[in-house]
């Protein structure tokens, strides 16, 4: 039975951590959501929610409820039963930066105290949980991983704006560095989701969520590229997935885009990549591959969108360019790694005047540069071009339909003369 007056710490209030602090809170544990970003945390403590998946109405009940406190000082967190790391894990110069889990681990180390129990969330290689996390905890404690505290990894699972599949109704990867600290963890986890699903050690776990996110990596590169050449070709590539994806066995079904965008696809696979490369000295080269076509299909968006301004007798130099939807996923927010920053980086250093249009991203992450308009006839029709990038359901898809300024849809959301499809 689990003891509802632990204190759960879950470090990291972003699109990870927040829901899972929310989902302790309701199951009765008190909840401290450490956050080094001041502004996240003011945010958080006046209820004002920036995760799509987590309403202000839930916000505030945890809030009210007086079990969840937002806050940047570990002090808060003194005494903790659980600790959940759910930190940024980005590349720098294409090698992965672990400096936010290191930090994590040291300032925790410090409140450690024996029967505790330690998870890591964060995306990373195979190995990081015992080869980086644990050093620091017992280096910083005085106490020894497996034997006075517990030590595991279960991979996040968050898929934003996913109405189905959440972080409750997900299944649960969970692992520990010895048996006990197995249990210890899926304990933590069974009284949080539906079902856990325990793996042998954290290696496997961590190589699990590589492995997911490589696979949706290396299918949409297919797709992306395949999507060019059938432009080439004359062939509708949507029509083809559509029809394949008919088939009842033997095939998934996965569409071109912009790009890709988020922590997941740009930077994880990466990682495996970077550990192959690391330990075993070859390339990993579906990865390296995937990694080469995503990048580049911003790049081949701007030359379509070339192409359809050139129709016009006009350059990209001087051209007014609406993006609709400026995050990396429909229905939210989240800009971190988008395809559309790219866009924009590439249309402005060729003289573009480019507009965004994107209600759920907020303010202080708005890209510099552009101009925030709103989806109506004025800002459609004072366009030269127009790019469909995010399809948040919230759009108003007859404006985009009846406008006479071209679109590029990489959607496929649109239809008339005026659209042209990726």
């Amino acid at each position: 039975m689990i003891n509802r007056t632990e204190t759960v710490v879950v470090v990291g209030q972003g699109y990870v951590g927040l829901p899972v602090a929310m989902r302790a809170v309701e199951q009765g544990y008190r909840v401290v959501g450490v956050d080094v970003d001041t502004r996240r945390v003011d945010s958080l403590k006046a209820g004002v929610s920036f995760v799509d998946d987590i309403s202000a109405e839930q916000l505030k009940a945890a809030l009210e409820s007086g079990a969840y406190l937002p806050t940047t000082d570990y002090a808060d967190a003194a005494q903790f039963d659980v600790a959940v790391i759910t930190v940024p894990t980005p590349l720098r110069e294409s090698l992965p930066d672990l400096t936010f889990i290191e930090d994590s681990a040291a300032s925790l180390a410090l409140l450690l105290k024996k029967g505790a129990v330690v998870v890591l969330e964060s995306t990373t290689y195979p190995g990081t949980t015992e080869e980086l996390l644990v050093p620091i905890l017992e280096k910083g404690s005085g106490l020894l991983a497996g034997v006075d505290f517990h030590v595991g990894y279960s991979p996040e699972r968050i898929d934003p704006g996913n109405k189905t599949w959440g972080f409750v109704e997900t299944p649960k990867v969970v692992s520990g560095i010895t048996p006990a600290s197995l249990v210890a963890v899926q304990a933590f986890y069974d009284s949080l989701v539906n079902q856990t699903v325990p793996v042998s050690t954290p290696k496997e776990a961590e190589l699990t969520k590589l492995l997911e996110n490589t696979f949706r990596h290396v299918n949409i590169a297919l797709v992306n590229e395949l999507a060019i050449y059938a432009h080439q070709l004359g062939v509708n590539v949507w029509e083809s997935i559509e029809a394949a994806s008919t088939k009842p066995f033997g095939y998934m079904k996965f569409t071109p885009g912009p790009g890709v965008g988020g922590h997941c696809l740009p930077v994880d696979p990466s990682y495996l990549s970077w550990q192959v490369r690391r330990k075993l000295g070859q390339n990993f080269r579906f990865v390296e591959l995937a990694n080469d076509i995503n990048d580049h299909m911003p790049d081949y968006v701007v030359q379509r969108l070339m192409l359809m301004l050139n129709k016009l007798g006009k350059s990209v130099n001087g051209s007014r360019i609406v993006l609709v939807g400026l995050s990396y996923k429909k229905n939210t927010g989240d800009i971190r790694e988008s395809p559309s920053l790219r866009l924009i980086e590439i249309l402005t250093e060729y003289g573009a005047t480019v507009v965004g249009i994107d209600e759920h991203v907020e303010a202080h992450r708005w890209p510099s540069g552009v101009e925030k308009g709103s989806l109506d006839a004025a800002t459609l029709d004072g366009a030269d071009v127009i790019v469909m990038v995010t399809d948040h359901d919230d759009f108003d898809f007859d404006l985009l339909r009846n406008t006479t300024t071209g679109i590029l849809d990489t959607k496929n959301k649109l239809s008339g003369e005026h659209v042209e499809r990726l």
